[in-house]
């Protein structure tokens, strides 16, 4: 029996819309079978989308399941916070300061800060150093010299995120890469961003192996990983800010803290969209 539920499209990342990484959010859903909120994230054609439902767990606030285009996800950063922003907007209330989303690799805390949201970055599934192979594969996919890669390691907490550091903002955004090379692999780069028109403390990409390759415009779960790797590395400072999304035409903008041992990833969410899906 098709049924009509409310839905919102939101813009992550942010802090005008269009700008950032979209986001459709189906609520109250739990009653949508899962081949059903799979051909409604094929139909949206975006990079995620997400339904939310009660929550399993007594301490969770909510639940929500996450779904690509081909297949569903455990955990990702965007559309955690665009998500929880959906969630609130509707009327969603914490049982205490922080919120907390049940998702497919447990709990996740985030946080409100006004009109600005910040998730606590999940544990590493996969950390390490990068084996030669796969650096070979990388750089192939970059088109560039093994030796301009100048750290690498691997920082998957979901996804399969494996991660590299350039010397310059300007090496990164002239990488047109050869998706094919990656042979597979979810490849998220990083440079600083130096001088005195830098908008930012870095510049990010991320370089996903899917059938024609993609870039994505801004991406939560890698920027948590990396912030795990770089800051436990002494790579970057406890608290910085990253763009991402420039070569395809998007201005996100993430924020980074550590505080304690918890690394917070924040940024602003936009609605774009509101209306209703028969499903």
């Amino acid at each position: 029996m098709p049924q009509t539920l409310n839905f919102q499209q939101v813009d992550v990342f942010s802090s005008a819309a269009t700008e950032g990484n979209p986001l459709a959010v189906v609520y109250a859903a739990d009653d949508v079978t899962d081949a059903q909120m799979a051909a409604f994230a094929r139909w949206t054609n975006l990079s995620e989308t997400t339904f939310l439902l009660r929550p399993t767990h007594p301490d969770a606030d909510y639940r929500v399941r996450i779904f690509t285009t081909n297949r569903e996800l455990p955990f990702a950063g965007h559309p955690t916070l665009g998500s929880c922003f959906v969630w609130l907007d509707n009327g969603g209330t914490a049982k205490t300061d922080e919120i907390v989303q049940e998702c497919g690799v447990g709990l996740v805390r985030i946080r409100r800060n006004g009109s600005r949201l910040a998730f606590s970055a999940p544990p590493l599934l996969r950390s390490g150093p990068v084996e030669a192979d796969v650096l070979h594969c990388i750089a192939a996919g970059l088109r560039m010299a093994p030796e301009h890669i100048v750290a690498s390691q691997w920082v998957d907490n979901g996804p399969g995120w494996v991660a590299v550091m350039l010397e310059s903002r300007e090496e990164l955004l002239a990488i047109r890469p050869d998706y094919q090379a990656f042979n597979g692999l979810n490849v998220g780069v990083i440079a600083p961003w130096t001088g005195p028109d830098a908008e930012a403390d870095f510049e990010v990409r991320a370089l996903i192996s899917s059938d024609n390759g993609v870039e994505d415009p801004v991406t939560g779960s890698l920027n948590a990983s990396l912030a795990q790797w770089l800051i436990g590395a002494g790579l970057a400072p406890s608290k910085y800010t990253a763009r991402q999304g420039t070569v395809i035409g998007h201005r996100g903008r993430i924020s980074i803290e550590q505080v304690g041992e918890q690394i917070w990833v924040g940024g602003d969410v936009q609605k774009c969209v509101e209306g209703s899906v028969t499903l």
